[in-house]
């Protein structure tokens, strides 16, 4: 007796079977999907195509969907962007950055430390309280933003008495030619940072800051004047 797999290698094997016996087409009787009644091979066929369509039509909504949402986090990139770009001093960089993060992206608590960066302390700044070793390793082992539910307590303490209230996290390493810091954003929602979302916006948020934030590091703008003198003699010479 030949097994249903044997018709279908057959069928699948003789594609023009159904040449030589078309009448078999109008005799052939099929359940419905969804209901008890018999209908046609041709019936069933075209509530075959209308389930393709309908799954083709809900993978294109989202694809429009995910296509908007990136269109907008572009925007909000680009609207940043500018805003970091403006800045003259620290103080307007981080708030700047801030109010960005938290009236645009709807972040609603966001932390930054800075280390292995020399700035002008006659203005205190939060970012630059000193961190121990154990975060530098942390940030420095992230290739890539992570996001999920756990992080370090000292780096849940930064948000303060609200830390008990947050149960999502992404961590932004801050990265030029050295580590100069971390950036986390944390969330109430326990579904806002999740370890499978992507992070290529977070990744590139982070280059947006720490290239912004180099520009204030003391030391290299000493270093950069140092080196732009010495071409400029060099020209001269």
């Amino acid at each position: 007796m030949m097994k249903p797999e044997d018709v279908a290698k057959f069928l699948h094997e003789h594609p023009r079977f159904f040449d030589e016996y078309a009448d078999l087409l109008a005799d052939i009787q099929l359940s419905h999907p969804q209901d008890d009644k018999v209908i046609s091979l041709n019936e069933r066929q075209v509530i075959s195509l209308r389930d393709r369509n309908r799954v083709l039509q809900d993978k294109l909504l989202e694809l429009i969907s995910f296509g908007e949402e990136n269109d907008a986090i572009s925007e909000k990139m680009h609207r940043l962007a500018i805003a970091l770009l403006s800045v003259s001093n620290l103080d307007e960089l981080f708030n700047a950055l801030y109010f960005s993060l938290k009236e645009d992206f709807a972040v609603p608590l966001v932390a930054v430390r800075l280390w292995n960066i020399s700035y002008d302390q006659s203005s205190p700044h939060e970012e630059f309280t000193a961190t121990s070793e154990d975060v530098h390793v942390i940030a420095e082992s992230l290739s890539q933003p992570y996001c999920g539910n756990h992080v370090a307590d000292e780096i849940k303490h930064w948000f303060g008495e609200r830390a008990e209230y947050l149960h999502s996290f992404a961590m932004i390493p801050l990265n030029s030619t050295r580590t100069i810091g971390l950036l986390v954003l944390g969330s109430p929602d326990a579904e806002r940072f999740y370890p499978e979302m992507g992070t290529l916006h977070l990744k590139r948020l982070g280059e947006l800051v720490c290239t912004t934030i180099t520009r204030y590091d003391v030391v290299e703008a000493i270093n950069n004047d140092k080196f732009d003198d010495q071409a400029s003699n060099e020209q001269q010479t």
